[in-house]
């Protein structure tokens, strides 16, 4: 006989979270409060289904907990492919940590909803929906912007590396991509990398990211988890969907004067700074003379 929940919309509600059971999926709803962790309230409900799920376990938590997790298999979920394991227990969207005396009923609903699954192994394409954009964060360096079709890197005078300048601000579609970086700025030195079709990452992931005009940086205080994760995940699910196109040009779309005004005052302080030689500074000032 098969496995039933008890009723269609069986609710299990535990710390920062609450699992509706439906018929062919789970649909988390994270908390809002300020103890909720902030990708989780970034997040706000994601709708996890039946065949993106491998397996659930029941184990003992911390401090007279008892957590409930499904384990998503790989490549369904853009955002923990993109995640590539780094994230921490209390930040992991797939645990439900629940009161100790809750167990029973959690073992309950693991074993219903073990009985549901039917599939395994990697999946051929992405089962869970990515974040919604359009998403944006600030760097370290810059402003990372996606619109669902192209990224947008405009840098900082006051972070970004002289290279990066000399570059100017980066414009990706998602057609000239293959993938996405995504380091955690919780584990080591945060940095979200643009992987690109025509293989021009070989030698840029050859250098550090302050240094790769593909990439972006942060750490404590920009760029944070809950901000670069969900948008490094968006980008991947479009690459994931896209077919490749011709590369945009390197000019892009025509800026405001006055933007491109205050980019020259930008680029002279660095030329007085000693940080771009005079060739340098007067090629990269025609280039943005010629965005007008």
């Amino acid at each position: 006989m098969p496995h039933t929940m008890s009723r269609m919309g069986d609710v299990l509600a535990g710390y920062h979270a609450a699992w509706e059971f439906e018929s062919d999926s789970v649909l988390i709803r994270y908390e809002r409060g300020i103890r909720t962790p902030k990708l989780f309230q970034a997040l706000g409900e994601r709708r996890v289904p039946l065949e993106a799920i491998s397996g659930v376990t029941l184990t003992r938590g911390k401090r007279g907990t008892v957590v409930l997790r499904v384990e998503p298999r790989p490549g369904a979920d853009p955002l923990m492919e993109a995640a590539a394991g780094q994230l921490k227990d209390g930040g992991d969207p797939y645990r439900l940590v629940l009161p100790a005396e809750r167990e029973v009923l959690a073992e309950y609903y693991a074993e219903e909803l073990q009985g549901l699954l039917t599939e395994s192994g990697p999946a051929e394409r992405f089962l869970v929906e990515p974040p919604k954009g359009p998403l944006s964060f600030k760097a370290y360096d810059g402003k990372a912007s996606f619109d669902g079709r192209t990224v947008n890197f405009r840098w900082f005078w006051t972070g970004a590396s002289s290279a990066k300048w000399k570059a100017g601000d980066q414009s990706f579609s998602v057609g000239e991509l293959n993938g996405v970086e995504w380091r955690s700025p919780e584990v080591f030195e945060g940095h979200l990398r643009l992987l690109r079709r025509d293989g021009a990452e070989t030698a840029a992931a050859a250098a550090q990211a302050d240094q790769d005009p593909a990439a972006v940086v942060f750490g404590l205080g920009y760029g944070p988890v809950h901000e670069s994760l969900p948008f490094a995940a968006a980008v991947l699910a479009a690459v994931r969907t896209s077919s490749p196109v011709a590369a945009v040009s390197a000019a892009g779309p025509r800026r405001d004067p006055a933007d491109i005004a205050e980019r020259i005052r930008h680029l002279g302080e660095l030329h007085q700074a000693g940080l771009v030689t005079d060739e340098e500074f007067s090629v990269k000032k025609a280039e943005l003379l010629a965005e007008l």
